[in-house]
């Protein structure tokens, strides 16, 4: 059966610049292209087409293709990262900066967002805002490993793609019972996403009416005098 919008997917990818690996689901290939995180959780990833959970390119290519299905495709610039915009390159006063800055560094201006540290001329420092693949043609050797139809998987598969890590879920009827691991308040990456996970686990997931975060808190033991 063929693929469509809203349907959700198992897939595997391995996403290049020329013959450089940038991205990819499998383990051992993160390792061989020295971009091997400790902390990052491997395997198929579970999307729902349409929906931009993965870059333009590649979504529509999917749209159509059959469980099993594993092949390559060229994406362009404008269906990956967008073209290289020049006017996102600015130059601040290199005290405006808490930190020396260097070449390469990620920064954060208020007035300006995120960037890279692209050279530093004297007083002057110079910051490219663009994306850092902005411009590049990209590759993604992909394989569509099957469908998810079941709306805990799905759920689970939405948590693992914003928060980058699996959480205890359950369902009760259409309720949706996700036990939040401890500490999960000082990780920057789940309070960003939280919200948006659970608008498209309603949105996008059919069964599920109710939400719940579970989040436990146990006294520490006192210390012996």
């Amino acid at each position: 059966m063929a693929i469509n919008e809203g349907d959700f997917i198992k897939l595997s990818y391995t996403g290049k610049v020329g013959d450089n690996v940038f991205d990819t689901t499998n383990e051992d290939e993160a390792k061989t292209a020295g971009i091997h995180s400790p902390n990052a959780v491997y395997g198929p990833v579970t999307i729902c087409i349409g929906q931009k959970h993965v870059i333009a390119g590649l979504d529509e290519e999917l749209v159509g293709k059959k469980v099993g299905d594993e092949a390559t495709v060229t994406v362009p610039p404008e269906k990956a990262f967008g073209e290289r915009d020049p006017k996102r390159l600015k130059s601040f006063p290199k005290n405006q900066f808490k930190e020396k800055p260097v070449r390469g560094m990620q920064v954060k201006l208020e007035e300006a967002g995120e960037g890279t540290v692209v050279d530093v001329i004297g007083t002057k420092v110079l910051v490219d805002f663009n994306a850092p693949l902005a411009g590049a043609t990209l590759t993604y050797s992909y394989k569509i490993e099957e469908t998810a139809t079941q709306p805990l998987d799905q759920l689970k598969g939405l948590v693992r793609l914003y928060a980058g890590r699996d959480m205890e879920i359950e369902l009760d009827g259409e309720k949706a019972i996700i036990t939040l691991p401890p500490g999960i308040i000082y990780d920057r990456r789940w309070l960003l996403w939280r919200g948006r996970i659970i608008h498209e686990g309603f949105e996008y997931i059919k069964g599920i009416s109710e939400i719940v975060l579970v989040e436990t808190f146990k006294k520490p033991d006192k210390k012996e005098e």
